[in-house]
């Protein structure tokens, strides 16, 4: 197969990889060439899983537990992946959750303060820590995972949610622009309803009522999200993109 993405010999870490969108673009990542460093939390069957199966086909991986939510883990963490990789090359942050869905006046900062703990405290710690290598890299990227609520406001009770991606993308277009003499692209992936283990503990009707607001009919799939992150990702297909949010939602939202 052509190494189109140019992913042959690069290095990556991805953060959030045992299920969902995480877990499917890292699988990717190792198919098209990129050694890749799979981070998990709880789900380390899924993740040990999908690095033997990328090892046993030919390619490179290791999976790496680590709780982000542990000021001390990430810089641990992004070491571990450089040593194992022998460097980084391109960092995907996806880890995150939505947290309990609670109305502001419900319980105000005490859930705001944890949200914001899982969503971009640990994506601040990972990137700083990965700078070095990253700049070291001759094709340095950071790919964010924001969300359509970052962009909307999000469904009731996910207001924290919705300030944490906003958080996300804006903080994505200051790294771009401060990074870019370093030689690193950053860009973020705002995925709409997409059907994973994200949305296990969302009220079916919930769903059913967002999915009458797709134009395409149908909710998306981890899949659905994949190529929009291997093009960010890879110098050789978005070498000029920077400080940009790719929505994938099904026409849900349009900017």
């Amino acid at each position: 197969m052509a190494d189109v993405f140019g992913f042959q010999r690069r290095r990556a870490l991805v953060t959030g990889a045992s299920s969902g969108i995480g877990h499917a673009v890292a699988a990717a990542l190792a198919r098209h060439g990129a050694a890749v460093a799979i981070h998990f939390n709880r789900g380390a069957d899924a993740a040990r899983a999908l690095a033997d199966r990328i090892n046993r086909s030919g390619g490179m991986a290791v999976a790496l537990q680590a709780d982000l939510s542990d000021d001390t883990a990430a810089p641990a963490l992004v070491r571990d992946a450089a040593k194992a990789l022998g460097g980084i090359d391109i960092l995907v942050n996806n880890a995150g959750a939505m947290g309990d869905r609670r109305r502001f006046a419900e319980k105000g900062g005490d859930v705001a303060t944890h949200v914001f703990d899982l969503n971009c405290r640990s994506l601040v710690r990972v990137t700083h820590a990965a700078l070095p290598w990253l700049q070291d890299s001759s094709a340095g990227a950071v790919v964010n995972t924001g969300s359509i609520a970052g962009r909307n406001g999000g469904g009731p009770g996910a207001g924290f949610y919705a300030a944490a991606k906003g958080y996300v993308h804006t903080l994505t277009r200051g790294m771009a622009r401060e990074f870019a003499p370093l030689g690193i692209r950053v860009n973020a992936v705002a995925p709409g309803v997409i059907a994973t283990p994200f949305h296990d503990t969302t009220p079916p009707d919930v769903l059913a009522a967002l999915r009458t607001s797709i134009p395409m009919g149908r909710l998306g799939t981890a899949q659905d999200c994949v190529g929009p992150f291997l093009f960010l990702c890879s110098e050789n297909l978005s070498g000029y993109v920077t400080g940009q949010i790719v929505d994938v939602n099904g026409g849900q939202y349009m900017p």
